[in-house]
């Protein structure tokens, strides 16, 4: 009888403190989730700041700093702005879809450099030359979200620079393509000011962010109670089978 239970058991002793841990994992993902909620809507309401200088750029995190609205103001080199794949639920005249992200370096008096995604283009407007009246010369104001480097998932593909095909976000990579020098660290997600001639649409930067963490836990914690439940009543039939 021992012997018919050993393997399910072993199996049960297993797997539940597995399921269980998984339940746990999710209740640390909720607080995490429900603290960056938190801290972007009271950031995105805000008054704006200068953008942090190159002396502190060092010291500018995700933990302090995503989301924050800042103010720059310098000229725009549309001769080395890159287009990043995007993909974008709907903007403002019902658009959407994908197309890509239009980010543009932004050098300021001092000669820094700092990386402007300046909105949202559809796929047939890619090419800089397909939407001219969008190249704005001389000095502007640029105010934003500050945004840290992309971090690329499962599913992104890599950037590849040699095609100037972009994925993700990342000043660095994009700097050493361009060949600039001095670039921040961090990106800033134009707002939604217009542009000339309409494009890129600016001011779609995801601001919302689904939470079903708890019910994620709930369904672990559920396979794990489950678990024991079925195990006790295995044992139950196999004692009453020899009695």
């Amino acid at each position: 009888m021992l012997r018919s239970l050993l393997g399910p058991g072993i199996a049960t002793l297993l797997l539940f403190p597995i399921l269980v841990g998984l339940g746990w994992w999710q209740l640390d993902r909720l607080r995490w989730k429900e603290d960056l909620i938190a801290k972007v809507e009271a950031r995105i309401h805000e008054p704006a700041v200068p953008v942090p200088a190159e002396s502190a750029w060092g010291g500018v995190t995700f933990q302090n700093d995503e989301y924050r609205r800042v103010t720059a103001t310098g000229h725009f080199r549309n001769d080395l702005e890159v287009q990043a794949y995007a993909l974008v639920d709907e903007t403002p005249d019902g658009g959407g879809g994908p197309g890509y992200w239009v980010v543009t370096p932004l050098v300021m008096s001092d000669g820094t450099a700092i990386l402007v995604n300046r909105g949202f283009v559809p796929l047939e407007r890619k090419a800089a030359s397909s939407r001219p009246q969008g190249d704005v010369e001389g000095p502007v104001a640029v105010t934003g979200l500050l945004r840290m480097p992309e971090t690329a998932t499962l599913f992104t593909p890599d950037n590849d620079p040699a095609r100037d095909a972009w994925y993700t976000r990342d000043p660095k990579a994009i700097a050493a393509v361009r060949g600039l020098s001095r670039v921040a660290p961090f990106l800033i997600d134009a707002d939604a000011t217009p542009n000339p001639g309409g494009l890129p649409v600016g001011g779609l930067t995801r601001i919302t962010f689904p939470n079903r963490h708890m019910e994620y836990a709930l369904t672990w914690f559920g396979l794990a109670a489950t678990l024991l439940v079925f195990f006790a009543v295995f044992a139950m039939m196999r004692l009453r089978e020899r009695s």
